[in-house]
């Protein structure tokens, strides 16, 4: 009970308040939607330059860890992918949209302040190593699958052109790399300049948490239900569990497999409804299955919690 009442009640009563403000109109849509712009393309890039800058690569970046964490990942997408064709007939680029949302957990803003409240600050080093090539795998992996199925008459060089463009335009990969660039460079930062870094990821997930709330009322509970369910299960069941399975076979430590297991516990980001809305695919589905799968992983949590060493 402390693991619900301590660790997850806070981050989602962040999120409840976002939720509540739009509601109740306090603030307008607009008004969250800036605030996401400033979190997604600012503030949480900026964390994530801050946090990769200084992470003792060495030691955290683990080929097992990351095996064990995009084993589990890809494993839900191709459930996701093959589970709504053939269980539900959904045309392949519907599937596609919904194998990722199986596919991208939410692991920044839901993720990063669950494992911090549940296991302390150094615990997120194993995060961050997740995090640092979780959009690049999953926007690769999407895309490329996305685009074959689309056309396959375009050429390979079209395809990995479009790829490579929308990989590359987002800018939390663009945080991540720099944060790669000043890590393995040695560059330290002027005080001033670090001090104001520090201000803005002091308020990145807190401001986040807040808008996804906000944008999380805007979806409306629609679409059909059997993806949807399937969606809900494989992000907050199957995927942690095939993680917890492929860690346990890697032997990984137990901080990895917290890190590990909790982070794929999330449930689908809200950048997999952009990925559905880019393509015009899959749009409801997606959309209730991130508002339904947050609301339903407050109690998932608790459980990998509890289960959990």
């Amino acid at each position: 009970m402390s693991a619900l009442l301590d660790v997850i009640i806070p981050v989602f009563l962040i999120i409840g308040f976002g939720y509540c403000t739009v509601w109740t109109r306090l603030f307008s849509t607009d008004t969250i939607d800036g605030l996401m712009k400033f979190s997604q393309n600012f503030a949480i890039p900026v964390l994530l330059f801050n946090a990769i800058a200084k992470v003792d690569l060495a030691n955290v970046f683990d080929l097992d860890l990351f095996f064990s964490f995009y084993f589990g990942a890809t494993a839900g997408f191709l459930i996701g992918f093959l589970g709504s064709h053939y269980l539900f007939n959904r045309p392949l680029e519907d599937s596609v949209a919904i194998g990722f949302c199986c596919l991208f957990s939410n692991t920044v803003m839901l993720g990063l302040p669950i494992t911090e409240r549940a296991y302390g600050e150094d615990a997120l080093h194993h995060n961050f190593a997740v995090v640092s090539v979780h959009a690049p795998f999953c926007y690769f992996l999407g895309i490329t699958v996305m685009e074959l199925v689309k056309s396959s008459e375009k050429s390979l060089k079209k395809n990995l052109i479009t790829i490579l463009k929308a990989m590359f335009s987002n800018a939390l990969v663009v945080g991540i790399m720099l944060g790669f660039i000043l890590n393995i460079s040695g560059i330290h930062l002027a005080n001033s300049i670090q001090a104001s870094i520090d201000m803005i990821t002091a308020v990145a997930l807190p401001a986040a948490l807040f808008g996804m709330g906000g944008v999380l009322y805007q979806y409306r509970p629609q679409g059909d239900i059997g993806p949807i369910i399937m969606i809900c299960a494989v992000s907050l069941i199957f995927h942690p569990a095939i993680v917890w399975f492929s860690g346990l076979n890697f032997d990984l430590s137990e901080m990895q497999l917290r890190s590990a297991v909790i982070t794929a516990a999330m449930a689908p980001g809200i950048n997999t409804y952009v990925f559905a809305n880019i393509y015009g695919r899959a749009k409801r589905v997606a959309s209730t299955g991130v508002l339904v799968s947050t609301a339903l992983s407050i109690g998932t949590i608790w459980i990998w919690l509890s289960l959990l060493p």
